[in-house]
């Protein structure tokens, strides 16, 4: 048995397959239709109760929370250190020629530790092998070396078709 609802002036109520996709969006829509709105002027002073449910909130602002009292104060990286993170960032993402840019960036920046250098060459040949610009990518091995005289490249690295030829080569493996 199936229960009849009916709406307040008695016509029978229907759900509808609209959704809350569309009901969202006509929120949205709404909260947007009229553009920007003029600040308020100030009106005439309300009385202390009124004024208490009236006030409007004040504004939230976001900002990073205080470093704690347990842990010590974060320096900001410096600029190669950064351009380095986000050149890998990039490259992680196939974001080549973005990564590109910031890894020869992090380079011109400066970076302190020789492994930091290797990775950033490193991955510029990587860059560049796989763009087919092979002495570039020599090059870079080659740099990575000379940032890092302990850089060599994972197994599975070694052994990518793109790049095993040109690596061995340019660093004289056999």
């Amino acid at each position: 048995m199936r229960t009849a609802w009916h709406l307040h002036d008695g016509t029978p109520w229907m759900p509808r397959r609209a959704g809350w996709g569309s009901l969202l969006a006509s929120v949205c829509l709404l909260g947007c239709a009229g553009g920007p709105r003029p600040s308020a002027q100030p009106g005439p002073p309300l009385g202390a109760a009124a004024a208490s449910v009236a006030a409007p909130a004040p504004a939230v602002s976001v900002t990073a929370p205080a470093p704690s009292l347990a842990e010590p104060a974060a320096r900001s990286a410096p600029a190669g250190e950064q351009a380095l993170a986000q050149g890998l960032k990039a490259y992680q993402s196939a974001q080549y020629a973005q990564a590109e840019a910031q890894l020869k960036l992090a380079l011109r920046s400066g970076l302190t530790a020789p492994a930091d250098a290797a990775q950033a060459h490193k991955h510029l040949a990587f860059i560049y092998c796989t763009s087919r610009r092979e002495a570039l990518c020599a090059t870079a091995f080659k740099a990575a070396r000379a940032a890092d005289a302990k850089f060599a490249l994972s197994k599975a690295e070694a052994g990518h078709p793109m790049w095993s030829q040109v690596y061995r080569k340019a660093l004289g493996l056999k």
